[in-house]
């Protein structure tokens, strides 16, 4: 009797544990400013279970409206994530400093002239379009505020992407706090 009871509550655990590794996938459809790595920071998994899970074969390169299964990850996604990180901090300075001079064009002096409650709302836009990076791009859309390329006009230097936002904003919304008050309504601006 002992054995079977001790072999029962090993069945039990094992079970426990067996569900606890199953991860439950959810289906998100992505909104501007997503990225397949705030997606995985949002949803406590990683780039690489996205990736693999949704067969992307550009990490870099999600559709506003496109459907994305998304599970937390497992132990070795985590440590395999953590590894790949490690990597990349080590090579991201060389890459950089390469991207700098081949995509920005150096010859724009733009400094807004937004403060206070403005700043504060254009840095909360910067936050949730891209996470402040002037590099990201999601799809048709590019930098630190997902504008199109078509207003950037071939110039992706941050200068030009600061002085085209605040002209978009101006023209469109009047402010960033108006901007910031539709990005919470609608979930862009």
């Amino acid at each position: 009797m002992k054995k079977t009871a001790v072999i029962a509550s090993a069945a039990a655990l094992t079970g426990v544990f067996a569900s606890a590794a199953v991860a439950n996938a959810d289906t998100v459809t992505v909104k501007s400013g997503d990225t397949v790595s705030k997606l995985a920071k949002d949803y406590n998994t990683t780039v690489d279970a996205i990736v693999n899970t949704n067969k992307l074969s550009n990490a870099n390169l999600i559709f506003v409206g496109q459907k994305l299964e998304i599970g937390e990850a497992t132990q070795a996604d985590n440590n395999q994530q953590a590894a790949q990180g490690q990597q990349s901090q080590q090579v991201a300075p060389a890459v950089s400093s390469q991207q700098a001079t081949t995509n920005y064009n150096t010859n724009s002096n733009y400094t807004s002239n937004v403060s206070g409650n403005e700043q504060a709302a254009k840095e909360w836009i910067a936050a949730r379009e891209s996470g402040g990076n002037y590099g990201a791009r999601n799809g048709q859309y590019i930098g630190r505020y997902q504008l199109s390329a078509s207003y950037l006009g071939g110039d992706y230097s941050p200068a030009n992407q600061e002085r085209v936002a605040d002209q978009y904003v101006a023209s469109r919304y009047g402010s960033w706090s108006a901007a910031q008050s539709h990005w919470l309504s609608n979930g862009w601006y």
